[in-house]
């Protein structure tokens, strides 16, 4: 073997990169001709700088030997590697392309689960068969509603996740109405490469009602290129992954679990479930968040109602149970003691005006003067005049 390795002639392949003229995160890499091998290409070139000054290529030396290529696999891969490391060149701005976050773990459970509340059933059965009876925002235009206007199952579960994204701090006929117009702006269907295809102002304007639409409209676009890039253009299936999208927390993520793909990881809290379930009580102490009101609730609410608790209590906190002014009046809660937070208006009669007495004038007090003249007598001896006075 080592007299075949003597004779054997050694061939060096040397790659050029340079930036491609298409888009700068793309190095391209062209093998050149043997009349165009000479010492200048040996040597390590630098390309032209582009416009922005931070691209720069540099030239790769892959030697393979002819006798080397059937038994050395690794230093194939070796080389391969140099290529990889070369073409994670910069996107923008010189900085090079960072490896993917690894997931952040989602707590599932309290080290010591949560007392059960006393009574929850019967609360948690008299709001079940009030929103029997009342139709909120949330059925007709919730984030489950999105999928049904989709034939592709990729379609489906994309609008889910873009629904929910748009949701935050926006109400739902706003975030139904944004779905409605970023699809017909897409060209008909939410799909991750339309998503990707179309630029950022058409974005914004179809969304441009919701809450934060500006940063909304970066989430969507990142998010859109994380699912083609490490998930197949599919939702993923993991409350891990899901997070790990931007714009993405836990609450969107157990719901789109649960929409999308009909599985029950855990409960999703908003504000309505977040301030509904503490005006009941069911809190040790009040919660200071929904992730703290999430964990708690799953250490004693049966799993088998964690799908649902979300859409009963929003619908329940749309109509009934408002953030300002509940309608506790009309809630059945109140009357049979199941909400101590239960704000009950005490009718009472109307109170009678209290009447002043209206005390009549005088007349007018001025003091009165009387003059009197004494006897003639007096008068010529005294020469006096006597003044009396009457109040």
């Amino acid at each position: 073997m080592s007299a075949i390795r003597q004779t054997t002639t050694k061939r060096v392949t040397r790659l050029a990169a340079k930036s491609s003229p298409y888009h700068t995160a793309v190095t391209l890499y062209e093998a050149p001709g043997d009349a165009e091998l000479s010492t200048s290409h040996r040597r390590s070139v630098r390309s032209t700088r582009t416009k922005r000054k931070d691209v720069e290529a540099e030239e790769v030396d892959l030697q393979v030997t002819d006798d080397e290529l059937p038994l050395s696999k690794s230093k194939k891969e070796k080389s391969k590697s140099k290529v990889e490391i070369v073409e994670a060149t910069t996107l923008a701005g010189g900085v090079k392309n960072r490896s993917p976050k690894k997931p952040k773990m989602i707590a599932q459970s309290l080290e010591v689960p949560h007392p059960t509340p006393e009574r929850w059933r019967e609360a948690y059965d008299g709001i079940k068969e009030m929103r029997s009876r009342i139709t909120a925002p949330v059925d007709t235009m919730g984030c489950d509603q999105a999928q049904w206007k989709e034939q592709d199952p990729k379609n489906s579960r994309f609008a889910t996740l873009i629904s929910l994204m748009l949701s935050s701090q926006t109400k739902d006929e706003v975030t139904d109405a944004a779905v409605a117009k970023l699809r017909t702006a897409l060209g008909g269907s939410l799909s991750v490469d339309a998503l990707i295809a179309t630029d950022d102002a058409t974005i914004s304007e179809a969304i441009a009602k919701v809450g934060f639409w500006r940063r909304k409209t970066q989430y969507l676009k990142q998010t859109a290129q994380r699912l083609r890039d490490d998930f197949n253009s599919d939702v993923p299936k993991t409350v891990e992954e899901l997070c790990s999208l931007p714009g993405v927390g836990p609450k969107m993520a157990f719901l789109a679990l649960q929409v999308a793909w009909n599985l029950n990881l855990g409960i999703g809290v908003d504000v309505h479930v977040h301030r509904i379930t503490n005006r009941l009580g069911w809190h040790r102490r009040q919660t200071k968040n929904p992730e703290e009101t999430r964990l708690n609730l799953q250490s004693w609410l049966p799993k088998e109602l964690h799908g649902e608790i979300n859409h009963l209590l929003v619908g329940f906190g749309q109509v009934i149970c408002l953030p300002v002014g509940p309608k506790c009046d009309s809630c059945t809660l109140s009357s049979a003691g199941l909400c101590p937070s239960a704000q009950i208006k005490k009718s009472s009669r109307p109170r009678s005006r209290k009447v002043t007495p209206v005390i009549p004038m005088e007349a007018d007090p001025a003091p009165k003067i009387e003059i009197q003249l004494e006897n003639a007598e007096s008068l010529v001896e005294s020469s006096s005049l006597t003044l009396k006075v009457e109040s």
